[in-house]
């Protein structure tokens, strides 16, 4: 069990959340459940939404486990169909999966201080950065295209997509990631006014710095000290601190709840402990 921010009664809705084996969309997962929906929990990871499922209904929740490829349109018509059967048509998309690459990645900040031997800028290779775009644009739209016709049908329902802190400012080493995070803010708005006439609204939410298992070594030493990417971070950040991803929840389920957002579309929420709005002096 989680500590919901806000209490937002979603039951009766069907809410599918990709991504939901990570740690982010797992307490959004978590979070609907919790709040009465009956939840489609999509990752790649069928082991991490099984088990989620299994943690959820111990719980008294309802919650089914998919295994699902973002890229596959036809494996996300399969599990669209599945999911009809198991839960009903859905409500509620959250486009959560993406992420970074190595190959799309550089070993340092700037060009003039690349080292011989290591990645730089000139090094990246296409299929590595077309395979972020890949995950994180396709892997928002074609999930979309799945799921978002029930909505059609129904006259109403609710898109939410994860953009990031890179969409509004690039971070250094990661141009793919923060390019495609960018594309994300731009599709939330197209699709925020492509559906306007249906009844659907679709908006974002942009993560501020976490904590996670993928990038605990970026941001800490094997002593527990912050790195020296960590610290212009924190150094870069008014609050001084990290975003817990139990802090996405109140944005979450609030931009979902048709009565408290029903005017709200197109927007992207920043959840950032006041990085974006600090110059740096």
């Amino acid at each position: 069990m989680i500590k919901l921010p806000i209490n937002v009664d979603y039951s009766g809705k069907v809410v599918v959340v990709t991504g939901a084996g990570g740690l982010i969309c797992g307490a959004m997962a978590r979070a609907f459940a919790q709040s009465g929906a009956k939840v489609a929990a999509l990752d790649l990871n069928e082991e991490a939404v099984k088990a989620l499922a299994d943690e959820l209904k111990s719980q008294g929740f309802i919650c089914e486990g998919y295994k699902a490829n973002v890229l596959d349109p036809e494996n996300l018509k399969e599990v669209h169909e599945a999911v009809l059967r198991d839960l009903g048509a859905c409500d509620i998309l959250v486009n959560g999966a993406g992420g970074n690459n190595p190959r799309a990645t550089t070993d340092n900040e700037y060009q003039h201080e690349a080292k011989e031997g290591g990645k730089s800028f000139f090094d990246l290779v296409p299929d590595g950065v077309d395979f972020v775009f890949k995950l994180n644009f396709q892997g928002t739209l074609l999930p979309t295209q799945a799921f978002a016709k029930d909505m059609v049908e129904k006259k109403a329902g609710c898109i939410l997509n994860v953009s990031s802190m890179n969409a509004y400012t690039p971070l250094t080493k990661i141009p793919a990631y923060s390019a495609a995070k960018a594309g994300i803010s731009n599709f939330t708005q197209w699709l925020a006014t492509h559906f306007a006439g249906t009844g659907i609204r679709c908006n974002a939410i942009a993560p501020g710095f976490l904590v996670s298992a993928q990038n605990y070594k970026l941001l800490f030493n094997e002593d527990g000290t912050p790195t020296a990417r960590s610290a212009k971070i924190l150094a870069g950040t008014p609050m001084g601190r990290f975003v817990d991803a139990s802090e996405l929840l109140g944005g979450t389920l609030f931009l979902c709840d048709d009565k408290s957002a029903s005017a709200i579309t197109g927007v992207v929420l920043p959840i950032d402990c006041g990085f974006a709005a600090y110059s740096g002096v």
